[in-house]
């Protein structure tokens, strides 16, 4: 799935929405499922949203295609379970284009007893950024789990 933010469609909240990166202007989102209920612009722009939320269970991954290079010094994420305990794991890697590789930012377990939020703040200091990908793995263990994701904000 391939999608482009509309910013036509956006809700804002009050939140100093200067200091995080305008995703609907200099990028595009790929996704490798949405719940229709919850899609990943409601994780991509301030909003009184849930968030993002995969269409199937499993290990997804959500892309962050940038029209031109880009300069990154903060990844947020925001992660809540609010069900059912459960260990996941996200890597977080990025690429200066099409056709280059990876590199690895961050890989990291979380273990979720409900209700909870788990919130982490990356400083980076990465030039030439086209692709920012986020792969989640919502369940280390046994289980049908959905891949979720509250906030992912850049600057």
């Amino acid at each position: 799935m391939s999608k482009q933010i509309d910013p036509a469609n956006s809700v804002r909240s009050g939140a100093n929405p200067e200091h995080w990166m305008n995703l609907e202007s200099v990028a595009k989102v790929e996704v490798t499922s949405e719940d229709r209920a919850h899609p990943v612009e409601d994780a991509l722009t301030p909003s009184n949203g849930t968030g993002w939320r995969a269409a199937q269970p499993g290990r997804q991954i959500l892309r962050v295609l940038f029209d031109e290079p880009q300069a990154l010094h903060h990844i947020h994420l925001v992660f809540a379970e609010e069900h059912t305990p459960r260990t996941q794991e996200v890597l977080l890697r990025w690429s200066r284009g099409n056709h280059q590789p990876f590199e690895q930012i961050v890989r990291q377990q979380y273990n979720f007893n409900p209700p909870s939020k788990e919130i982490e703040d990356y400083t980076v200091e990465l030039n030439g950024v086209k692709r920012l990908e986020m792969e989640i793995n919502p369940s280390l263990g046994d289980g049908d789990f959905y891949a979720s994701l509250a906030e992912l904000r850049l600057r």
